[in-house]
Protein backbone atom coordinates (compact mmCIF):
# COMPACT_ATOMS: atom_id res chain seq x y z
CA UNK A 1 0.00 0.00 0.00
CA UNK A 2 1.60 3.73 -0.99
CA UNK A 3 -1.69 5.72 -0.05
CA UNK A 4 -3.59 5.60 3.34
CA UNK A 5 -7.26 7.23 3.35
CA UNK A 6 -9.11 7.78 7.03
CA UNK A 7 -12.32 9.02 6.07
CA UNK A 8 -14.56 10.82 8.52
CA UNK A 9 -17.53 9.51 7.00
CA UNK A 10 -18.81 6.82 4.80
CA UNK A 11 -20.03 8.82 1.74
CA UNK A 12 -16.99 10.67 1.50
CA UNK A 13 -14.81 7.35 1.83
CA UNK A 14 -16.65 6.50 -1.21
CA UNK A 15 -15.81 9.89 -3.00
CA UNK A 16 -12.04 9.70 -2.20
CA UNK A 17 -12.19 5.98 -3.25
CA UNK A 18 -13.88 7.24 -6.59
CA UNK A 19 -11.43 9.66 -7.35
CA UNK A 20 -8.34 7.38 -6.53
CA UNK A 21 -10.12 4.52 -8.70
CA UNK A 22 -10.41 6.99 -11.67
CA UNK A 23 -6.72 8.69 -11.52
CA UNK A 24 -5.30 5.62 -11.84
CA UNK A 25 -4.55 3.56 -8.04
CA UNK A 26 -5.68 0.23 -7.40
CA UNK A 27 -8.25 1.31 -4.67
CA UNK A 28 -10.09 -0.94 -2.12
CA UNK A 29 -12.46 0.90 0.69
CA UNK A 30 -12.62 -0.74 3.95
CA UNK A 31 -15.73 -0.32 6.33
CA UNK A 32 -14.88 0.85 9.88
CA UNK A 33 -11.16 0.08 11.25
CA UNK A 34 -9.87 -3.54 9.46
CA UNK A 35 -8.28 -6.10 10.78
CA UNK A 36 -7.30 -8.16 8.32
CA UNK A 37 -4.27 -7.34 6.24
CA UNK A 38 -4.85 -5.40 2.71
CA UNK A 39 -4.49 -7.56 -0.22
CA UNK A 40 -0.76 -7.07 -1.75
CA UNK A 41 -2.42 -5.16 -4.98
CA UNK A 42 -3.65 -2.30 -2.90
CA UNK A 43 -2.35 1.00 -3.67
CA UNK A 44 -4.48 2.95 -2.02
CA UNK A 45 -6.43 2.08 1.07
CA UNK A 46 -9.37 3.99 2.12
CA UNK A 47 -11.14 3.76 5.21
CA UNK A 48 -14.35 4.75 6.18
CA UNK A 49 -15.17 5.65 9.58
CA UNK A 50 -18.47 7.12 11.33
CA UNK A 51 -16.63 10.22 13.54
CA UNK A 52 -17.37 13.33 11.72
CA UNK A 53 -20.09 14.22 14.95
CA UNK A 54 -18.49 11.92 17.26
CA UNK A 55 -16.73 13.43 20.45
CA UNK A 56 -13.77 15.34 19.67
CA UNK A 57 -12.32 12.28 21.84
CA UNK A 58 -13.95 9.53 19.95
CA UNK A 59 -12.85 10.99 16.32
CA UNK A 60 -8.97 11.30 17.69
CA UNK A 61 -9.45 7.68 18.92
CA UNK A 62 -10.29 6.18 15.94
CA UNK A 63 -8.62 7.44 13.29
CA UNK A 64 -5.10 6.98 15.41
CA UNK A 65 -6.51 3.30 15.24
CA UNK A 66 -7.32 3.58 11.71
CA UNK A 67 -3.92 4.95 10.91
CA UNK A 68 -1.93 2.03 12.73
CA UNK A 69 -3.63 -0.39 10.59
CA UNK A 70 -2.20 2.01 7.35
CA UNK A 71 0.89 2.02 8.83
CA UNK A 72 1.12 -1.86 9.11
CA UNK A 73 -0.08 -1.97 5.56
CA UNK A 74 3.36 0.12 4.37
CA UNK A 75 1.39 3.04 3.78
CA UNK A 76 3.65 6.30 3.09
CA UNK A 77 1.28 9.23 2.76
CA UNK A 78 -1.70 9.76 4.10
CA UNK A 79 -4.99 11.79 3.55
CA UNK A 80 -7.14 12.86 6.37
CA UNK A 81 -10.93 13.00 4.31
CA UNK A 82 -13.51 15.61 5.41
CA UNK A 83 -16.59 17.02 3.42
CA UNK A 84 -15.75 19.29 1.37
CA UNK A 85 -18.50 21.82 2.80
CA UNK A 86 -15.68 21.51 5.77
CA UNK A 87 -18.71 21.23 8.32
CA UNK A 88 -18.31 20.94 11.72
CA UNK A 89 -18.04 22.55 14.94
CA UNK A 90 -16.36 25.20 16.71
CA UNK A 91 -14.55 22.27 18.91
CA UNK A 92 -14.01 19.66 15.78
CA UNK A 93 -13.52 17.30 14.46
CA UNK A 94 -11.68 18.24 11.72
CA UNK A 95 -8.77 20.31 13.44
CA UNK A 96 -8.47 18.23 16.33
CA UNK A 97 -8.11 14.69 14.26
CA UNK A 98 -5.88 16.37 11.97
CA UNK A 99 -3.69 17.56 15.24
CA UNK A 100 -3.89 14.17 16.59
CA UNK A 101 -2.73 12.26 13.09
CA UNK A 102 0.04 14.69 12.42
CA UNK A 103 1.43 14.57 16.08
CA UNK A 104 1.48 10.37 15.50
CA UNK A 105 3.80 10.92 11.98
CA UNK A 106 5.47 14.29 12.63
CA UNK A 107 4.13 15.83 10.05
CA UNK A 108 5.26 19.39 9.70
CA UNK A 109 3.09 21.39 7.82
CA UNK A 110 0.24 19.79 6.66
CA UNK A 111 -1.98 20.96 3.33
CA UNK A 112 -5.69 21.77 3.73
CA UNK A 113 -7.85 22.41 0.99
CA UNK A 114 -11.78 21.05 0.68
CA UNK A 115 -11.98 21.96 -2.61
CA UNK A 116 -13.90 20.05 -5.20
CA UNK A 117 -14.96 21.94 -8.41
CA UNK A 118 -16.65 19.20 -10.03
CA UNK A 119 -19.32 19.72 -7.50
CA UNK A 120 -18.97 23.61 -6.85
CA UNK A 121 -16.72 23.71 -4.45
CA UNK A 122 -14.15 26.72 -4.58
CA UNK A 123 -11.87 27.84 -2.48
CA UNK A 124 -10.78 30.96 -3.02
CA UNK A 125 -9.35 34.08 -0.99
CA UNK A 126 -9.81 31.43 2.00
CA UNK A 127 -13.42 31.18 1.73
CA UNK A 128 -15.16 28.67 0.76
CA UNK A 129 -17.44 28.78 -2.08
CA UNK A 130 -20.57 26.77 -3.43
CA UNK A 131 -21.45 27.45 -6.52
CA UNK A 132 -21.49 31.09 -7.13
CA UNK A 133 -22.87 30.99 -3.16
CA UNK A 134 -20.58 31.97 0.01
CA UNK A 135 -21.01 28.65 2.00
CA UNK A 136 -22.81 30.84 4.75
CA UNK A 137 -25.28 31.38 2.17
CA UNK A 138 -26.53 27.80 1.42
CA UNK A 139 -28.47 25.59 2.68
CA UNK A 140 -24.97 24.57 5.06
CA UNK A 141 -26.08 27.72 6.99
CA UNK A 142 -29.02 25.35 8.77
CA UNK A 143 -27.55 22.21 8.79
CA UNK A 144 -29.30 20.13 11.78
CA UNK A 145 -25.53 19.15 13.24
CA UNK A 146 -23.24 20.84 11.58
CA UNK A 147 -24.56 24.67 10.86
CA UNK A 148 -21.87 26.20 8.64
CA UNK A 149 -22.00 30.25 9.41
CA UNK A 150 -18.45 31.01 8.42
CA UNK A 151 -17.35 30.76 4.93
CA UNK A 152 -13.72 31.92 6.26
CA UNK A 153 -11.76 28.48 6.64
CA UNK A 154 -8.82 30.06 8.49
CA UNK A 155 -11.12 31.26 10.90
CA UNK A 156 -13.24 28.11 11.14
CA UNK A 157 -9.98 26.10 11.21
CA UNK A 158 -8.76 28.52 13.61
CA UNK A 159 -11.14 28.03 16.32
CA UNK A 160 -10.93 24.42 16.70
CA UNK A 161 -7.23 23.76 16.32
CA UNK A 162 -3.77 24.35 18.60
CA UNK A 163 -1.73 24.37 15.27
CA UNK A 164 -1.15 28.06 13.51
CA UNK A 165 -3.54 28.33 10.66
CA UNK A 166 -1.92 29.76 7.33
CA UNK A 167 -2.95 29.98 3.92
CA UNK A 168 -1.65 30.34 0.73
CA UNK A 169 -3.69 32.06 -2.14
CA UNK A 170 -4.58 31.09 -5.66
CA UNK A 171 -1.94 32.96 -7.06
CA UNK A 172 0.78 31.21 -5.19
CA UNK A 173 -0.52 28.00 -5.86
CA UNK A 174 -0.15 28.52 -9.37
CA UNK A 175 3.48 30.28 -9.31
CA UNK A 176 5.69 27.07 -9.61
CA UNK A 177 7.00 27.17 -6.09
CA UNK A 178 4.25 25.70 -4.48
CA UNK A 179 6.58 23.21 -2.62
CA UNK A 180 8.87 26.08 -0.86
CA UNK A 181 5.72 27.86 -0.07
CA UNK A 182 4.52 24.94 1.97
CA UNK A 183 7.86 24.19 3.17
CA UNK A 184 7.81 27.98 4.93
CA UNK A 185 4.86 26.99 6.81
CA UNK A 186 6.41 24.23 9.21
CA UNK A 187 4.03 23.50 12.24
CA UNK A 188 1.14 24.74 10.30
CA UNK A 189 -2.15 24.03 9.24
CA UNK A 190 -2.00 25.54 5.68
CA UNK A 191 -5.25 26.24 3.86
CA UNK A 192 -4.57 26.37 0.50
CA UNK A 193 -7.10 28.04 -2.46
CA UNK A 194 -8.03 25.85 -5.52
CA UNK A 195 -11.13 26.46 -7.98
CA UNK A 196 -9.74 24.43 -10.86
CA UNK A 197 -8.73 20.20 -10.79
CA UNK A 198 -5.47 21.57 -12.05
CA UNK A 199 -5.27 23.53 -8.60
CA UNK A 200 -5.63 20.66 -7.49
CA UNK A 201 -3.57 18.79 -9.11
CA UNK A 202 -0.76 21.22 -8.60
CA UNK A 203 -0.92 20.74 -4.92
CA UNK A 204 -0.57 16.84 -5.08
CA UNK A 205 2.23 17.34 -6.90
CA UNK A 206 4.20 19.90 -4.04
CA UNK A 207 3.33 17.13 -1.26
CA UNK A 208 6.24 15.13 -1.89
CA UNK A 209 7.39 16.21 1.37
CA UNK A 210 4.56 16.17 3.30
CA UNK A 211 3.18 13.21 4.89
CA UNK A 212 -0.15 14.24 5.64
CA UNK A 213 -3.03 15.98 3.69
CA UNK A 214 -6.84 17.23 5.31
CA UNK A 215 -9.03 18.09 2.34
CA UNK A 216 -12.30 16.54 0.50
CA UNK A 217 -11.69 14.42 -2.23
CA UNK A 218 -9.85 16.55 -4.82
CA UNK A 219 -7.19 16.78 -2.38
CA UNK A 220 -6.04 13.26 -3.67
CA UNK A 221 -6.59 14.41 -7.74
CA UNK A 222 -2.76 14.56 -7.96
CA UNK A 223 -1.84 12.08 -5.52
CA UNK A 224 -1.73 9.15 -8.09
CA UNK A 225 0.56 10.51 -10.83
CA UNK A 226 2.65 11.69 -7.46
CA UNK A 227 3.32 8.28 -6.59
CA UNK A 228 3.08 6.03 -9.84
CA UNK A 229 4.08 8.76 -12.34
CA UNK A 230 1.13 9.71 -14.95
CA UNK A 231 -0.76 6.40 -14.83
CA UNK A 232 -3.01 5.46 -17.57
CA UNK A 233 -6.41 5.94 -15.71
CA UNK A 234 -7.90 2.35 -15.00
CA UNK A 235 -9.96 0.48 -17.21
CA UNK A 236 -13.46 0.13 -15.99
CA UNK A 237 -13.56 -2.90 -13.39
CA UNK A 238 -15.87 -5.31 -15.35
CA UNK A 239 -19.23 -4.60 -13.40
CA UNK A 240 -22.19 -6.86 -13.50
CA UNK A 241 -24.72 -4.72 -10.88
CA UNK A 242 -26.76 -6.48 -8.62
CA UNK A 243 -29.87 -7.46 -10.23
CA UNK A 244 -32.62 -7.97 -7.94
CA UNK A 245 -35.24 -5.49 -5.24
CA UNK A 246 -34.22 -1.94 -4.39
CA UNK A 247 -34.92 0.43 -1.92
CA UNK A 248 -33.41 4.31 -1.54
CA UNK A 249 -33.13 5.27 1.75
CA UNK A 250 -32.33 9.44 2.73
CA UNK A 251 -31.58 10.62 5.54
CA UNK A 252 -30.43 13.82 4.61
CA UNK A 253 -32.29 17.12 4.26
CA UNK A 254 -30.02 18.84 2.38
CA UNK A 255 -31.72 21.05 -0.53
CA UNK A 256 -29.95 18.87 -2.98
CA UNK A 257 -31.33 15.73 -1.91
CA UNK A 258 -34.45 17.00 -1.04
CA UNK A 259 -34.67 18.38 -4.82
CA UNK A 260 -34.15 14.87 -5.24
CA UNK A 261 -36.87 13.42 -3.83
CA UNK A 262 -39.51 15.95 -5.09
CA UNK A 263 -38.31 14.84 -8.44
CA UNK A 264 -38.40 10.81 -8.07
CA UNK A 265 -42.10 11.61 -6.71
CA UNK A 266 -42.82 13.58 -9.41
CA UNK A 267 -41.53 11.00 -12.12
CA UNK A 268 -44.04 8.56 -10.60
CA UNK A 269 -42.19 6.33 -8.21
CA UNK A 270 -42.63 5.69 -4.45
CA UNK A 271 -41.94 7.85 -1.25
CA UNK A 272 -42.42 7.97 2.02
CA UNK A 273 -41.58 10.67 4.01
CA UNK A 274 -41.36 9.54 7.32
CA UNK A 275 -41.85 12.13 10.39
CA UNK A 276 -39.10 12.25 13.22
CA UNK A 277 -42.03 12.79 15.91
CA UNK A 278 -43.07 8.97 14.19
CA UNK A 279 -40.34 7.60 15.01
CA UNK A 280 -39.51 8.82 18.36
CA UNK A 281 -43.33 7.55 19.26
CA UNK A 282 -42.61 4.33 17.60
CA UNK A 283 -45.79 4.66 15.48
CA UNK A 284 -43.83 3.88 12.68
CA UNK A 285 -40.73 0.92 13.15
CA UNK A 286 -38.45 -0.77 10.38
CA UNK A 287 -41.05 -3.54 10.00
CA UNK A 288 -43.43 -1.23 8.79
CA UNK A 289 -41.01 0.22 6.13
CA UNK A 290 -39.51 -3.14 4.75
CA UNK A 291 -43.21 -3.86 4.45
CA UNK A 292 -43.81 -1.09 2.21
CA UNK A 293 -40.55 -1.24 0.57
CA UNK A 294 -41.46 -4.79 -0.58
CA UNK A 295 -44.96 -4.48 -1.83
CA UNK A 296 -43.26 -1.53 -3.92
CA UNK A 297 -40.45 -3.02 -6.34
CA UNK A 298 -42.39 -2.08 -9.53
CA UNK A 299 -40.80 1.00 -8.43
CA UNK A 300 -37.50 2.33 -6.82
CA UNK A 301 -39.21 2.59 -3.74
CA UNK A 302 -37.50 5.80 -1.68
CA UNK A 303 -38.18 6.40 2.16
CA UNK A 304 -37.05 9.33 3.41
CA UNK A 305 -36.84 10.78 7.03
CA UNK A 306 -38.18 13.79 6.67
CA UNK A 307 -40.10 16.83 4.20
CA UNK A 308 -37.29 19.63 5.60
CA UNK A 309 -34.47 20.87 7.42
CA UNK A 310 -37.56 23.13 9.28
CA UNK A 311 -39.44 19.99 10.50
CA UNK A 312 -36.41 17.90 11.48
CA UNK A 313 -34.81 21.71 13.41
CA UNK A 314 -38.55 21.38 15.15
CA UNK A 315 -38.24 17.63 16.20
CA UNK A 316 -34.78 18.48 17.38
CA UNK A 317 -36.07 21.78 19.48
CA UNK A 318 -38.74 19.42 21.05
CA UNK A 319 -36.80 16.24 21.74
CA UNK A 320 -33.17 17.29 21.84
CA UNK A 321 -30.57 16.68 18.84
CA UNK A 322 -29.49 13.59 19.73
CA UNK A 323 -32.36 11.47 20.15
CA UNK A 324 -33.45 12.53 16.53
CA UNK A 325 -30.55 11.95 15.30
CA UNK A 326 -30.15 8.56 16.82
CA UNK A 327 -33.48 7.59 16.16
CA UNK A 328 -33.35 8.07 12.39
CA UNK A 329 -30.50 6.48 12.00
CA UNK A 330 -31.27 3.54 13.90
CA UNK A 331 -34.53 3.06 12.12
CA UNK A 332 -32.83 3.70 8.43
CA UNK A 333 -29.48 1.03 9.47
CA UNK A 334 -32.62 -1.52 10.82
CA UNK A 335 -35.12 -1.16 7.95
CA UNK A 336 -31.82 -2.35 5.76
CA UNK A 337 -31.03 -5.04 7.98
CA UNK A 338 -34.06 -6.55 7.51
CA UNK A 339 -34.84 -5.96 3.58
CA UNK A 340 -31.46 -7.38 3.01
CA UNK A 341 -32.51 -10.54 5.10
CA UNK A 342 -35.60 -10.47 2.99
CA UNK A 343 -33.35 -10.56 -0.60
CA UNK A 344 -32.91 -6.77 -1.49
CA UNK A 345 -29.85 -6.27 -3.32
CA UNK A 346 -29.72 -2.80 -4.00
CA UNK A 347 -28.92 0.01 -1.28
CA UNK A 348 -28.97 3.82 -2.19
CA UNK A 349 -28.01 5.11 0.48
CA UNK A 350 -28.45 9.46 0.81
CA UNK A 351 -26.75 11.44 3.64
CA UNK A 352 -23.28 10.99 5.97
CA UNK A 353 -24.57 9.90 9.26
CA UNK A 354 -27.36 8.14 6.86
CA UNK A 355 -25.03 5.78 4.78
CA UNK A 356 -23.06 5.39 7.92
CA UNK A 357 -25.28 3.55 10.30
CA UNK A 358 -26.77 1.07 6.86
CA UNK A 359 -23.11 0.46 6.14
CA UNK A 360 -22.46 -0.07 9.91
CA UNK A 361 -25.93 -2.17 9.82
CA UNK A 362 -24.71 -4.69 6.76
CA UNK A 363 -21.32 -4.42 7.67
CA UNK A 364 -19.16 -5.42 4.38
CA UNK A 365 -15.35 -6.42 4.78
CA UNK A 366 -14.28 -4.81 2.18
CA UNK A 367 -16.20 -2.52 -0.80
CA UNK A 368 -15.35 -2.91 -4.96
CA UNK A 369 -15.31 0.90 -6.45
CA UNK A 370 -17.13 0.37 -9.54
CA UNK A 371 -18.38 3.16 -12.35
CA UNK A 372 -19.34 6.80 -11.16
CA UNK A 373 -23.03 7.35 -11.11
CA UNK A 374 -22.63 11.35 -10.31
CA UNK A 375 -19.62 13.18 -9.77
CA UNK A 376 -18.33 11.95 -5.97
CA UNK A 377 -20.74 8.90 -5.78
CA UNK A 378 -19.71 5.46 -7.48
CA UNK A 379 -21.73 2.56 -7.20
CA UNK A 380 -20.25 -0.23 -5.04
CA UNK A 381 -20.02 -3.55 -4.78
CA UNK A 382 -19.76 -5.91 -1.51
CA UNK A 383 -18.14 -9.36 -3.19
CA UNK A 384 -19.54 -11.68 0.24
CA UNK A 385 -23.25 -10.58 0.00
CA UNK A 386 -23.27 -9.99 -3.59
CA UNK A 387 -25.33 -6.59 -3.03
CA UNK A 388 -24.70 -3.46 -4.52
CA UNK A 389 -24.74 0.12 -3.13
CA UNK A 390 -24.03 4.08 -3.11
CA UNK A 391 -23.23 6.21 -0.69
CA UNK A 392 -24.39 9.97 -1.61
CA UNK A 393 -23.47 12.76 0.42
CA UNK A 394 -26.28 14.35 1.02
CA UNK A 395 -25.76 18.30 -1.20
CA UNK A 396 -24.28 15.62 -4.56
CA UNK A 397 -25.79 14.17 -7.25
CA UNK A 398 -28.19 15.29 -10.16
CA UNK A 399 -32.49 15.59 -9.63
CA UNK A 400 -32.90 12.40 -11.48
CA UNK A 401 -30.13 10.46 -8.84
CA UNK A 402 -32.24 8.19 -7.55
CA UNK A 403 -32.98 6.06 -10.92
CA UNK A 404 -30.06 7.15 -11.95
CA UNK A 405 -28.39 4.71 -9.28
CA UNK A 406 -31.24 2.12 -9.24
CA UNK A 407 -30.40 1.21 -12.97
CA UNK A 408 -26.07 1.81 -12.75
CA UNK A 409 -26.18 -1.05 -9.25
CA UNK A 410 -28.54 -3.19 -11.58
CA UNK A 411 -25.84 -3.19 -14.23
CA UNK A 412 -27.70 -0.94 -16.42
CA UNK A 413 -25.56 2.21 -16.15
Amino acid sequence: MILGVIADDFTGASDIANTLAQEGMQTALYCTSPRAPAEPTVEAGVVALKCRTAPVETAMRSALETLEWLLDQGARQFVYKVCSTFDSTDTGNIGPVTEALADRLGAGAVPVCPAFPATGRRVFMGHLFVGDRLLSETGMATHPLTPMTDPDLRRVLARQSRRPVSWIGLDRVRSGDLGAALAAEDGHLVLLDAIEDEDLRRIGAATAKHVLLTGGSGIALGLPALHLGTPAHCAAQAWRGAPGPVVALAGSVSQATQGQIAAHESAGEPVLRVAPEAVLDGSVDAAVLADWVMARQDGVPLVASADTAEAVAAAQARFGKARVAAAIEELLSDTATLLAARGVTRFICAGGETSGAIVEALAPAALQVGPEIDPGVPALFDPESACALTLKSGNFGAADFFAKAARALEGRG
